[in-house]
């Protein structure tokens, strides 16, 4: 549903975080537990996101059982048989529609799976996926509301041209239960895509990954076992909240933070004069954090893990509005990913400029109030932390986006004493 957001700013926020099970793990994991029969329990699942509750919906939908614990955080699937049948609603508001596959051609023959996002509009978004599955030997047809794949799923070769997170994740799921051998070269085994390979091992699948871009998979030619496995904390949602208590100078104590796929974004962090205190899972950051010059003026580029990834470059793109210089910031992996820094620019105008793949910050102005519109999920989020750093009322358009990335946004926000309203459409 769409929803906007009005904040008065200069609010401080106080109290503890407790970081959800990751986004871009668990939606991939609810896909994977249809290759099996049995239960599979998912626990630290993050109940509450907008991607989960659709695609849970729609499998649902095809036959199986979903049981969702808000409370414990975990979710139980149970899939004893999935079935085709006309009147599916396709109009799946998620990116991840095609990882639904796999379940049904290994019962069926047939899957039929929404468009990404939930609608045939513009450029195609998923030809590595027909590649995947055409590579490993099934026709694929692009019907009016959905994608229809057809055939036995065989073991093969599949050579990605580019590394890709969601092809890798297709071809996993798809190859466990192929019959025979598949090799996937140029994958990108991110933390997320190595918590889905630990899930479909758990569940039997015989997996070898070499590196970051190199994996065999031994195809049981049926479907894998149950499971019960423990979601990785949101590495993007735990950077969330470290900036915005540097940002706001407020108190947080951050729970759950996976330090280990952390390194390098918090590498950049203390580069600029912060110092976080940490345990092994937690951190604590106040106003001491920063150190008596203030936050330094830093250049990073983004790239894949272990690196400052693309969806962490809005947050950087923030906290160089609050530096004492000129900070820039490159993507050249995504480098039309820009729109949200001039939405970020209307709460101090001049102090952002950008261009393909290079963001470049004039740090240290005032920030005012604005009324801005969401581009994209994490630019988004950036425009709600920016909202509350500055003076007077905000108004974000479209706050949805980051309403759909963050379990219970809305909560956690009122757990630290913030005060804002959700008006929804």
């Amino acid at each position: 549903m769409k929803a906007d957001l009005v904040v008065t700013g200069k609010q401080t926020p106080a109290g503890k975080v407790i970081v959800s099970g990751a986004k871009n793990s668990a939606t991939r994991l609810l896909a994977a537990a249809m290759n099996s029969a049995e239960t599979v329990r998912i626990r630290n699942f993050p109940t509450h996101l907008v991607d989960a509750v659709a695609k849970m919906r729609f499998m649902r939908a095809l036959g199986a059982d979903v049981r969702v614990d808000d409370v414990n955080s975990t979710v139980e699937i149970t899939t004893p048989d999935l079935s085709l049948h006309d009147g599916l609603d396709y109009n799946v508001p998620i990116r991840t529609t095609y990882l639904l596959a796999a379940g049904q051609l290994a019962r069926n023959g047939e899957a039929r799976v929404p468009y990404p996002g939930g609608c045939r509009i513009g450029n195609r978004g998923y030809d590595l996926h027909i590649m995947v599955w055409e590579a490993l030997g099934c026709k694929v047809t692009e019907e009016d509301t959905f994608i229809r794949i057809q055939g036995h799923l065989r073991g093969s070769l599949i050579d990605f041209p580019i590394s890709t997170v969601g092809g890798t994740e297709n071809a996993l799921i798809c190859a466990a239960v192929a019959e025979g051998d598949t090799e996937i070269r140029n994958a990108y085994v991110s933390p997320e895509v190595h918590d889905l390979i630990q899930l479909l091992r758990e569940m039997g699948a015989q997996i070898d990954n070499f590196g970051n871009s190199l994996i065999r998979v031994r195809g049981l030619g049926g479907l894998l076992r149950g499971a019960s496995f423990q979601v990785m904390p949101d590495r993007i949602e735990a950077l969330t909240w470290i900036i915005f208590a540097i940002m706001t100078g407020g108190e947080i104590l951050v729970e759950g933070v996976p330090f280990e796929h952390m390194q390098a974004p918090l590498l950049h962090l203390k580069d600029a004069g912060i110092d976080i205190f940490c345990n092994s899972n937690s951190a604590y950051v106040n106003a001491n954090c920063v150190s008596a010059h203030g936050i330094q003026p830093f250049e990073l580029a983004c790239g894949t893990h272990p690196g400052v990834i693309s969806d962490m470059q809005s947050f950087y793109t923030l906290l160089g509005m609050q530096a004492k210089g000129t900070s820039r910031i490159y993507d050249y992996r995504y480098p039309e990913r820009i729109a949200y820094a001039r939405e970020l620019d209307k709460f101090s105008p001049g102090a952002i400029s950008c261009e393909p793949g290079k963001i470049t910050t004039r740090g240290l102005r005032p920030l005012s109030g604005a009324r801005v519109t969401s581009t994209d999920l994490r630019g988004s989020m950036a425009l709600v932390m920016c909202a509350f750093c500055a003076e007077g009322e905000s108004y974000i358009e479209g706050v949805d986006l980051a309403l759909r990335g963050y379990n219970d946004l809305a909560g956690k926000l009122r757990s630290l004493g913030l005060q804002f309203q959700v008006i929804e459409a």
